[in-house]
């Protein structure tokens, strides 16, 4: 039978059987030797390697395996330096802060109250104000103005003061007796006759309404013959006015 036309596997086994054997066993070897050279040579660059390091140790730092392992030394820590304290200033007190003081308060005046009038004393007019027409004075016996009102009442009967005013004069009337003078706001007076001898106020008395200036007296010799009673008048700038036109 012709070779060429076996089977590939025939063929190769009969390759192997003749001069394939040593062709499998020269391979072997090539490639052992390659191993071996490429062992060789990778062992060389290794003791090359390991011997420049070697080179590049220092003596000193060379391990004797023989000798005794050196005592390891704790390093101890070092105590950090304490710092030198730090003077803080301390801040001197401040005086306290004084409260200003309120400001005082403006309080207005009162607003002046109008005067208002009152009766010198109580009782009944016995002889009218008449400045315009005489009329009969039983005293004199003869027919004579009236600058005033005769007001009768008890001998020592209080009398009080018109209104607010201030005295400014006291003295005696030939005729009308111990007289009391007081001026008042807007120019007005007010005359006080027949009073008891001691008033009860002096010249430059401040003196409000209702306030006790005298007592009824028996001083006025021109009106003796009346009825015991006080002789009020009234003056407006110095002019004599009637007294009704004040009294409530």
């Amino acid at each position: 039978m012709n070779d060429k036309k076996k089977p590939f596997f025939e063929r190769a086994e009969a390759f192997f059987a003749g001069k394939g054997f040593y062709i499998v066993l020269f391979l072997c070897v090539t490639v052992i030797g390659v191993s071996a050279w490429s062992l060789l040579t990778d062992g060389g660059k290794t003791q090359r390697d390991l011997g420049v390091e070697a080179s590049n140790l220092d003596p000193a730092q060379t391990v004797n395996a023989d000798a005794a392992p050196a005592a390891r030394v704790t390093p101890q820590p070092t105590a950090a330096p304490t710092p030198a304290p730090t003077e803080v200033p301390v801040p001197e007190p401040k005086a306290p802060a004084q409260a200003e003081a309120p400001a005082p308060v403006q309080t207005p005046a009162p607003a002046a109250q109008p005067d208002y009038y009152i009766w010198p004393t109580a009782g009944p007019v016995e002889n009218p104000y008449s400045m315009d027409v005489p009329v009969f004075n039983r005293t004199m016996r003869d027919w004579r103005t009236h600058d005033g009102i005769d007001i009768a009442a008890e001998l020592g009967a209080p009398v009080k003061a018109l209104t607010n005013g201030q005295v400014t004069e006291i003295y005696d009337d030939d005729l009308y007796g111990t007289t009391v003078v007081i001026r008042h706001r807007g120019d007005l007076e007010s005359v006080y006759s027949n009073l008891a001898a001691a008033p009860t106020v002096a010249v430059g008395d401040s003196v409000v309404v209702g306030q006790i200036i005298g007592a009824v007296g028996d001083t006025a010799l021109g009106e003796a013959g009346e009825v015991c009673h006080l002789h009020f008048a009234m003056r407006a700038g110095g002019e004599s006015v009637d007294p009704g036109d004040y009294l409530p």
